[in-house]
């Protein structure tokens, strides 16, 4: 039993490593209770000069967030008297990658005379593998961040983020809702570990010999049933 229980575990952990991979980056609040929050609205930029051009891309972005928002956490968006206020910014800088290219040697022939079949006979030498030849290439880094912001308080209580090379100066819209993706996907990721951590620690905890009566704070034992704070 205590074999399985610990297989489990390393399994349950491992699960979540290899699925939750991303490039996006979360930060948020540890002291912010989000099941306080059921409701949003996207921030007035009346006063921020608009790129027409642009104006698409960023509709796709907030519908894009939306989508994330009311399928995953239940939030509805209003026009008034939010309990969250969503920003989001979209970047794009020069930057440099390096590359890297594998570098052989040119195959030889070589031509000699058979004196017994009096025939010219080619040998074929292949070509050799000389090393690397290292170069920068310059890209566009295209950023799309995402805040969010107590309405009460006015505190930031978590920002995402994701960052991946663009085909130009301008995101696609395609480029913009693929970046808002991982980042709510990094976002689901983190409370999942958060819950299979919690969950490898109760698993472990019944497999060693403790007395009955001994608790452990956000779980009932017998049942075991557990509560988690956001």
């Amino acid at each position: 039993h205590t074999l399985k229980t610990g297989v489990a575990a390393v399994l349950l952990s491992s699960f979540f490593l290899i699925s939750c991979g991303s490039t996006a980056h979360i930060e948020k609040d540890e002291n912010v209770n989000f099941n306080q929050y059921k409701t949003y609205a996207w921030e007035d930029r009346k006063d921020v000069k608009k790129d027409k051009s642009n104006q698409l891309v960023e509709e796709q972005v907030k519908e894009a967030v939306n989508d994330q928002l009311q399928k995953n956490t239940g939030w509805r968006q209003v026009k008034a008297n939010p309990d969250v206020i969503l920003s989001y910014d979209l970047m794009v800088d020069k930057g440099i990658t390096q590359r890297s290219d594998a570098v052989y040697s040119n195959p030889q022939v070589r031509t000699y005379f058979n004196p017994y079949t009096r025939r010219y006979v080619n040998i074929y030498y292949p070509s050799r593998f000389m090393g690397y030849d290292n170069y920068d290439v310059p890209v566009n880094e295209g950023t799309v961040s995402i805040s969010m912001v107590d309405a009460k308080t006015d505190k930031t209580v978590w920002q995402g983020w994701s960052t991946d090379n663009i085909n130009s100066r301008r995101f696609k819209s395609s480029e913009a809702r693929t970046a808002v993706k991982s980042i709510f996907k990094n976002s689901l990721c983190a409370t999942a570990r958060s819950i299979a951590s919690h969950l490898i620690s109760f698993m472990l905890l019944r497999t060693s010999r403790l007395n009955s009566s001994l608790t452990f704070p956000g779980f009932t034992q017998g049942s075991y049933t557990y509560t988690l704070a956001e």
